[in-house]
């Protein structure tokens, strides 16, 4: 390819990424699943984090066995293009099971063909499922940092995956020292900012079933930060 026609992504660019909490004994002493990065990694260098990254092109794509609830997709489309649920949820899927070996998905073959970043998980003879994700907060990475994100966060039981949940030997190497860590404790780790909000989230949320009634939403751009609440279109019949 010529120099006139090579194109170089811009690292800054605000991208599209899905982050999944996995929360395990919700009702009995609660823990989440996270992982270290690398402390040469561009982006939060060696801070405990939850699994996630950035949305793929191919995920627009995948074929979901089980969709979305109904509300956490409307109110992903709020402030957002309207086709960008489904590729959020393929993304969530995809980013756990890269980076801690998780499974999310039901048994079956996949009915097209399987695009190159899905071939490992297609491997264990799983379809992606988005069915026990929900949709809990929303949040842009402030000006400044080396990588830009816009994360939505969600939520699911371990009781929903399709593996063993002690079992991290199909992660890859992008977090280290993987571990069930108690909510009675996380704090005392070396978390962001932004998790650290989050989390206060989900401990509000350990007693309460389905979607949240609102999102939070901590929009930051070049001007000012903002703390919305994203509340989705009205449900119709």
């Amino acid at each position: 390819m010529s120099a006139a026609t090579t194109q170089v992504p811009d690292k800054t660019a605000i991208r599209n990424a899905s982050t999944v909490i996995v929360v395990r004994d919700r009702g009995a002493r609660p823990s989440v699943l996270m992982g270290q990065r690398g402390a040469k990694a561009a982006f939060m260098p060696n801070k405990y984090v939850f699994p996630g990254g950035a949305v793929d092109p191919a995920d627009a794509k995948v074929p979901l066995v089980r969709p979305l609830p109904q509300l956490c997709a409307q109110r992903l489309t709020e402030q957002s293009p309207p086709d960008i649920a489904q590729a959020l949820a393929a993304a969530a899927v995809r980013e756990l099971w890269e980076e801690t070996g998780q499974i999310l998905g039901a048994p079956g073959p996949w009915p097209t063909a399987v695009p190159d970043d899905w071939l490992s998980f297609a491997g264990t003879g799983h379809r992606p499922s988005a069915e026990a994700l929900q949709f809990v907060f929303r949040a842009v990475t402030p000006p400044g940092r080396p990588r830009r994100f816009d994360a939505r966060f969600f939520l699911v039981d371990a009781e929903a995956l399709a593996s063993d949940p002690d079992d991290f030997d199909a992660a890859t190497d992008e977090l280290s020292h993987l571990q069930w860590i108690p909510l009675a404790e996380v704090r005392s780790f070396d978390l962001p900012f932004i998790t650290e909000v989050v989390l206060a989230e989900v401990a509000a949320r350990l007693h309460e079933a389905g979607p949240p009634d609102s999102v939070p939403f901590f929009r930051n751009d070049d001007e000012q930060s903002l703390f919305l609440r994203l509340r989705g279109r009205p449900m119709t019949d």
